[in-house]
């Protein structure tokens, strides 16, 4: 069987636009992020053919629903099919929820020290740790690995661990992996393509 996944972030929240981590929380998509998804699902629409024939699969918090039921419409796939699961759920940042890094720096000085932009969001006291998460993307890529076609929605972080695991790459070289909110991803063959709406017209 040659399995096709394609990986969706879902757009723009208010959070995001405040630099605030979300993990687990919830903000709503702003109008920017809702066109984002809109632009996404029109230029997944031409990639996906007969759309019923492939199963989708939805992180459970509010801004991947959200966007997951504009991917079905422009689709014409009922969400009622989706399939929820937790395992694609954002990875938990604890107590830094909600908070930007200013705040966290400012109440947690010392676990900011020595970490960079992409492994201090496991440095959280009380949140997932990076082992953690890698084990849930692993189940759940195992899950579907009998389903020839898979789209999914779900998160920044949580995208790039799923494609790390997808490659088998190293922490530091998973955790630096692109994470964008108008392109997504195409997994097939051990190979990871990147699919871009600005590009959509040429």
């Amino acid at each position: 069987m040659n399995q096709t996944i394609y990986l969706l972030r879902h757009g723009e929240t208010v959070f995001n636009t405040q630099g605030r981590y979300q993990g687990e929380l919830d903000s709503p998509l702003t109008t920017a992020g809702i066109d984002q998804v809109k632009s996404v699902s029109r230029l997944l629409k031409l990639l996906v053919d007969a759309p019923n024939e492939w199963t989708i699969y939805s992180s459970p918090l509010g801004r991947t629903i959200q966007s997951t039921k504009i991917i079905c419409d422009t689709l014409g796939y009922d969400f009622n099919k989706v399939i929820i699961d937790n395992r694609i759920k954002e990875v938990s940042a604890g107590s830094w929820s909600g908070l930007t890094t200013k705040e966290i720096e400012a109440t947690w000085p010392n676990l900011i020290k020595n970490t960079d932009s992409y492994n201090w969001y496991f440095k959280s006291p009380d949140g997932e740790s990076y082992d953690t998460v890698v084990e849930r993307a692993s189940k759940w890529l195992d899950s579907i690995k009998d389903r020839e076609k898979v789209i999914v929605i779900s998160h920044g972080l949580m995208g790039r661990v799923l494609r790390g695991v997808y490659k088998q790459m190293d922490k530091d070289e998973a955790l630096r992996l692109e994470v964008s909110q108008n392109a997504f991803f195409k997994l097939n063959n051990q190979d990871i393509e990147r699919f871009c709406y600005e590009y959509e017209e040429l």
